[in-house]
C-alpha cells in the first residue's frame, strides 16, 4: 500500500477532538458529488494529488452548516493508487449522513466526482481495496463494504463505483475467471431515443439487426426485437470492441451501451426526430 500520512500531505490538525471510535460494521465508499478534473488522473499528475486533499480539508472546515471538526473521511484514494491518511483509523467519520451511520462504518472517498473524472481507475480500485485492508487490520473494521446510498438517499458513490461495490469490490483482474460478468444495466439518451436495458422501440430493433448483419449477433438466442436485453448489450459491446474501445464493466468504453460515435458508425445515421447522415 502507497500509505500517505497526513503530515506528508500537509493537513491541518482537527479544529477539535475527533471522537473515538473502537470498531465498526465495516466501510463505505464515497465520491466527490462535484466535478473533479479529468486531469488529476494523468499519469504527470500525481504531484497534485496531496493539494487535492488540502482542498478537501478546508472545504469541510469551511462549511458553515455541517460544522465539520477535520476532513470528513476517514481516508482518500487518489487515481495513482494511493491512499491519503483522513481522520484515520479509530475515529469516527462525519461523511455517512448522521451520527449513527458514521458510528457504524468508517468512510473511504475515492478522488473522483459526478462529472469530469467520473470512472475509477485501476489503480484507485487497488487502493480502495488497500484502504479497506489497512481500516480492517488497523481499525478493527468490519466485513461490509457498501456505498454510501447504502442506508442513506443520496447518489455517492456514483453508479461506476457503486457497480464495482456491488460485484463485491474486487481489485483489478482478481475475478474468478469462472464468475458470471456484471453486465451494464443503465440507459442513455442519443437523439432523443433510449437506449440500454429496457429501451423499447422499433429503434431497438433496427440496431440489432445492424449487429447481426455485421456478425455481432451471437448472443441472441432469439433474434433482435423492439426491447433492449442483455443480449443486445453484450452485442453492442463485442462490437465496440471491434473498433478499439476497451473496458467492458459497466460505465466503461466498451461495456454495451451505445455512445453517438459508435451508433453513427454501426448505421450510418442518429434515428430520432433528426438523421443527419454521416
Amino acid at each position: 500500500m502507497d500509505f500517505v500520512t497526513r503530515e506528508a500531505w500537509g493537513a491541518l490538525p482537527p479544529r477539535d477532538d475527533l471522537v473515538y471510535v473502537a470498531d465498526t460494521e465495516g466501510v463505505k465508499i464515497h465520491y466527490e458529488g462535484v466535478w473533479v478534473p479529468e486531469s488529476l488522473a494523468g499519469p504527470d499528475a500525481h504531484g497534485s494529488c496531496a493539494g487535492h486533499m488540502r482542498d478537501l480539508q478546508a472545504a469541510h472546515l469551511a462549511d458553515p452548516d455541517e460544522d465539520y471538526s477535520d476532513i470528513a473521511y476517514n481516508a482518500a484514494v487518489c487515481p495513482h493508487g494511493s491512499v491519503f491518511e483522513g481522520r484515520g483509523v479509530h475515529r469516527r467519520t462525519a461523511a455517512n449522513g448522521d451520527a449513527t451511520l458514521n458510528a457504524r462504518h468508517y468512510a473511504v472517498l475515492a478522488m473522483v466526482g459526478d462529472s469530469g473524472l467520473v470512472q475509477p481507475t485501476d489503480a484507485m480500485l487497488h487502493g480502495l481495496v488497500d484502504a479497506i485492508e489497512w481500516l480492517r487490520s488497523d481499525g478493527d473494521a468490519g466485513d461490509d463494504v457498501l456505498g454510501h446510498r447504502d442506508g442513506y438517499a443520496t447518489l455517492c458513490p456514483g453508479e461506476p463505483l457503486y457497480a464495482w461495490v456491488q460485484s463485491g469490490a474486487p481489485r483489478p483482474g482478481s475475478a474468478d475467471d469462472d464468475a458470471e460478468p456484471v453486465i451494464a444495466r443503465y440507459q442513455v439518451v442519443i437523439n432523443g431515443l433510449p437506449y440500454g436495458y429496457g429501451a423499447r422501440g422499433d429503434h431497438v430493433t433496427t440496431v440489432g439487426e445492424a449487429l447481426v448483419a455485421r456478425g455481432f449477433g451471437t448472443h441472441y438466442s432469439v433474434g433482435p426485437g423492439p426491447l433492449w436485453t442483455d443480449a443486445d448489450t453484450r452485442n453492442y459491446s463485442d462490437y465496440q470492441v471491434s473498433l478499439g474501445y476497451t473496458g467492458t464493466a459497466p460505465y466503461q468504453d466498451a461495456d454495451g451501451v451505445p455512445g453517438a460515435g459508435s451508433l453513427r458508425t454501426l448505421l450510418g445515421y442518429l434515428p430520432g426526430p433528426s438523421t443527419a447522415a454521416s
